[in-house]
């Protein structure tokens, strides 16, 4: 019998060093935004509505001629399963800690988040250049959350800086690739591509848009990509800066459109393979999120609501933040429907049939549906602050306030009310959104009532700072004409109903 030559096998693959993904977590308002902007050089934290990070974002920076990922994550409760997912995606985290407030009830939340996905660790003790700034406090609390430090009996590292001057962050990065060099963390570069979704949104011009982290293998454009949930042809690649590219690698934040379907965040992608059907890469590790409908039937007692977000994580949050009022007496909160994308005809139309207000977060309400709403009284209030949307919905279900106003505005000057239909009056949006064509009522405090409604009227224009607008939202200072059959005064609430 001939005796077959022997096969050489085939050489494993080449396994290549990969950049380290690197989540920052802690405590609202301790400094996680303000920290990554003087990382990358940017001023996001400035730009975040309310002052505070509602979503992830990914960036990539380089130090020492080394790439490293950073994903911002949201400091507050409401934002708890972006922080995981966040953790379950990184390499390393980076927990924050500001060394004037030292561990406070989110910084035990990502504690234990951390703890859990056991992603190693370096803390961040931010904010030393403030005067209140107390190390040796902060280091005490954390050893009492159970964090041990170097130098106090544990293994993680830690480095003292400060956003505003910039002293310690280069030797916080340094920490970083230090503790990247002891992952060894790699790829390789001949496999399909696979990584995690970490957002998803529908853009009203480009279609779906999945903000995606590469773990291995290479990403390209043409390529067909699938989750556990969504599949499609990658039509459009961009690198964290929205610039178009062919191709990325692991580690890099990637734009991906061309999905059919909204992805779930926290999904693992993979590549399709013959099987359209199947992926590359593994089962979802984030908590899928239900399609709200439930059975409708109006009652007095009850606020029915149709929720709207820009996109997943957002109305995810949305939801956390509205089935967490839970008033002692009052009315009831029953969630019809939620979706991604903007508010559109279709919404306005489902919320007549359920007697439902709609709620929109960081989304904008387009013209038809903004028509029909004001055509048939439906309550429609959009903001780009969570706390706000609760606040509205909050006075509601305890009672202090009949149908949701959309927004409030006081009146800080009148300064021409000779024609009642041409009055020029100027004022702060104290809630919610006040826009151009809307119909109000007149709030004034007289003798015995704190709300008397004094008399009713229409916004004519809308200006700030002598540009005409169509729309102004909580905290802006704004100029009005209105047409009122009252004369407004200074101390007057102007409150829009629907």
């Amino acid at each position: 019998m001939e005796k077959k030559p022997a096969t050489t096998p085939k050489p494993a693959p080449a396994l290549l060093q990969r950049p380290p993904i690197v989540v920052v977590m802690g405590h609202v308002d301790h400094g996680k935004t303000t920290l990554l902007d003087f990382i990358r050089k940017s001023n996001v934290a400035g730009r975040e509505a309310g002052g505070i990070t509602q979503a992830t974002a990914a960036y990539e920076i380089e130090h020492a001629e080394r790439l490293i990922t950073f994903i911002d994550t949201p400091g507050h409760e409401a934002f708890t399963a972006m922080r995981s997912r966040g953790a379950a995606v990184a390499d390393i985290a980076v927990l924050v800690v500001a060394a004037d407030e030292g561990v406070k009830p989110q910084t035990k939340e990502a504690i234990a988040i951390i703890k859990e996905t056991k992603v190693p660790f370096i803390v961040a003790l931010t904010k030393i250049d403030k005067p209140g700034a107390n190390l040796e406090k902060a280091k005490a609390d954390l050893m009492s959350a159970d964090v041990l430090l170097e130098g106090f009996g544990g293994q993680v590292s830690w480095h003292g800086v400060s956003a505003k001057t910039g002293e310690g962050i280069a030797e916080l990065l340094d920490l970083i690739l230090l503790a990247t060099d002891v992952e060894n963390l790699t790829y390789d570069p001949l496999a399909p591509a696979a990584g995690f979704i970490l957002e998803a949104r529908r853009d009203p011009r480009r279609g779906i848009e999945a903000t995606a982290i590469v773990k291995n293998g290479t990403l390209r454009r043409g390529e067909s990509i699938t989750t556990a949930s969504a599949s499609g042809k990658i039509k459009i690649l961009e690198n964290f800066s929205g610039k178009p590219v062919q191709e990325l690698e692991p580690s890099a934040p990637a734009i991906i459109i061309g999905f059919e379907q909204l992805p779930k965040v926290g999904e693992e992608f993979g590549m399709a393979t013959s099987d359209k059907r199947q992926a590359t890469g593994k089962a979802e590790i984030g908590k899928s999120m239900p399609h709200v409908a439930l059975p409708i039937k109006q009652k007095k007692d009850t606020l029915n609501l149709i929720l709207k977000a820009s996109d997943s994580g957002s109305l995810e949050a949305l939801r956390t933040v509205l089935l967490g009022l839970v008033p002692d007496e009052g009315k009831k909160l029953r969630l019809v429907d939620e979706s991604v994308g903007d508010i559109t005809d279709g919404d306005v139309k489902h919320a007549l049939a359920t007697g439902a207000a709609i709620i929109g977060f960081k989304n904008r309400v387009e013209k038809g549906a903004r028509n029909l709403g004001e055509a048939h009284s439906v309550t429609v209030i959009t903001s780009e602050i969570v706390y706000d949307l609760a606040d509205a919905v909050r006075e509601f279900l305890d009672g202090t306030r009949g149908p949701i106003a959309a927004g409030e505005l006081e009146i800080l000057a009148v300064f021409n009310s000779e024609k009642l239909d041409k009055q020029l009056v100027g004022g702060r949006v104290a809630a919610g959104t006040i826009r151009a064509k809307a119909p109000f009522e007149i709030q004034r405090a007289v003798e015995g009532a704190e709300k008397a409604i004094v008399g009713t009227g229409r916004i004519v224009t809308l200006q700030e700072r002598k540009t005409e607008i169509t729309q102004a939202e909580k905290g802006k200072e704004i100029g009005l004409m209105v047409n009122a059959g009252t004369v407004m005064q200074v101390g007057d609430k102007l409150v829009v109903k629907k």
